[in-house]
């Protein structure tokens, strides 16, 4: 069990909840220094890149030293205790900082400054500035203010923001992969989710702006980009709705809706040598026109991210999730027949949710034997504060039934993992290079189209390289690849 002593619910976004990602250093001889930790979702580590973009035009380059900062911003999760707890500890570690610079300027950022608001000016002593996800234009003027010593909060939330003109700063990048946000905000009301209160109501980036910040990613060298919203399949622009009608492609007028598989063909279309993939998708949402496009477009990576929660009608119904047992089997059924066994799919699983029977949970294990998931994100069940199973419904299934039934749970994911890794084997797939495998400088580290990790020598390729592979070997969680040819021709 003490794999799993310290697992808590999250979903995939969230999956590194408790880890976080800093600044790089940037000199560019501006004055200040600007110093961001980044927990939580891509979305967090997405607006990061924002927040980076709007401090360099107010005078600010990036440091990965804190000691070295004028300013220091932590861009929080809210998905589940422990990642406030770490936070706060965090905080505790710049009391030094602090003490040594009284004029360092402190700010917590993103779901957790939602959630609290005021409060944290009150509980951190140190903190001098909270600002939520849709008002990091304001920083520039909070930091300014707190500069003259006062301390500020800004968490409106907005139904038209979207950072749309904003080009972020590619913080941490390998160069080869980057993050498109196409959307803000969730509308769905899973009832174990904090996500909405903290991220507000859901609304649709134009196409113009993303098809234009992926066509500047590829002409600057990256090889791939990820779409991401918190239901990307519920994407929908319209120049009546939103009031932005025009196409850098000579200028003409949209005149109709952007749907998700529309936005996803025109961002395939910049070059068949960018991959796209996109995260996350809802059950209820995904359609067959999307389907349809994964396949027409070589270049869209065959990989779904479709979180099922859980296997059993009743607990999705108790859980909010807007679909049955019977809907989402359609909807795998569906990829299957479009797009193949070889199309990737992974999900994510909650155990212990309120009133969670026996029998339910061995629903959820059915499923899985169904479905046969390449990978899941595994949680059992924790009440987060304001949330609507926090209000209607009792946490009533013990700690160590809830933890029974992960590692039962996580005992069935890697059996099925295992099964479908080695339908790759001796296969021959395109994988693209994103810099050295963790074990060793003597491998380096590829993706396949279907989110899987591929080994293969250092000395046959380069980061930023695609390579057709020969599948040699596999494990549980990784496949091996003998080199066949590097960077053929994709057209």
């Amino acid at each position: 069990m003490d794999l799993i002593k310290d697992i808590d619910i999250i979903t995939a976004e969230e999956a590194q909840a408790c880890d976080y990602k800093t600044t790089t250093d940037e000199n560019t001889g501006k004055t200040k220094k600007l110093y961001i930790e980044s927990y939580g979702c891509q979305m967090n580590f997405a607006d990061s890149e924002i927040v980076a973009s709007i401090m360099k035009e107010n005078g600010f380059d990036t440091t990965s030293d804190f000691l070295q900062a004028d300013v220091i911003f932590l861009n929080t999760c809210s998905i589940r205790e422990k990642a406030e707890l770490t936070v706060r500890k965090r905080l505790t570690d710049f009391q030094r900082a602090k003490k040594a610079k009284p004029e360092l300027t402190i700010g917590v950022l993103g779901c957790m400054a939602e959630r609290l608001k005021e409060n944290l000016l009150q509980e951190e002593k140190i903190v001098d500035v909270v600002v939520g996800p849709d008002a990091y234009r304001d920083l520039p003027n909070l930091v300014s203010a707190a500069e003259d010593g006062q301390k500020g909060v800004n968490t409106f939330l907005s139904r038209e923001e979207t950072y749309a003109d904003i080009a972020p700063v590619r913080l941490n990048s390998n160069g080869v992969t980057a993050f498109i946000s196409i959307m803000r905000g969730c509308d769905n009301m899973c009832s174990f989710c904090v996500v909405p209160f903290t991220r507000g109501r859901e609304r649709s980036r134009d196409p113009h702006s993303i098809v234009a910040e992926a066509q500047d990613l590829f002409s600057k060298g990256y090889k791939e980009v990820t779409l991401l919203g918190q239901n990307v399949d519920s994407y929908k622009w319209s120049p009546e709705e939103n009031n932005k009608a025009r196409l850098n492609k000579k200028e003409e007028e949209v005149t109709q809706v952007v749907n998700f598989a529309h936005l996803l063909e025109m961002v395939a279309q910049v070059s068949p040598y960018l991959r796209v993939r996109f995260s996350t998708s809802h059950p209820k949402d995904i359609t067959d026109e999307v389907l349809h496009t994964m396949k027409k477009y070589d270049n869209i990576c065959k990989y779904i991210h479709l979180p099922v929660q859980s296997g059993n009608s009743r607990m999705l119904d108790l859980m909010n999730r807007t679909y049955d047992r019977e809907w989402y089997l359609n909807r795998v059924t569906a990829i299957r027949e479009i797009l193949g066994e070889e199309c990737g799919i992974s999900s994510d699983m909650i155990t212990g949710f309120c009133t969670e029977t026996e029998e339910e949970h061995q629903d959820t294990l059915s499923l899985m034997d169904i479905v046969k998931f390449d990978f899941s994100y595994m949680f059992f069940y924790s009440e987060r504060p304001g949330t609507l199973a926090a209000k209607k419904f009792e946490d009533d299934i013990p700690l160590e039934i809830k933890k029974r039934r992960l590692a039962e749970v996580i005992t069935k994911q890697a059996e099925l993992s295992s099964e479908r890794n080695k339908l790759d084997f001796g296969q021959e797939q395109l994988i693209l290079i994103e810099g050295t495998a963790k074990k060793s400088d003597q491998q380096l580290r590829g993706r396949n189209s279907a989110n899987k990790v591929v080994i293969i020598p250092a000395d046959h390729a380069k980061k930023g390289d695609y390579v057709r592979v020969k599948i040699i070997e596999v494990s549980q969680a990784t496949l091996f690849g003998e080199v066949l040819e590097v960077n053929p021709i994709l057209l």
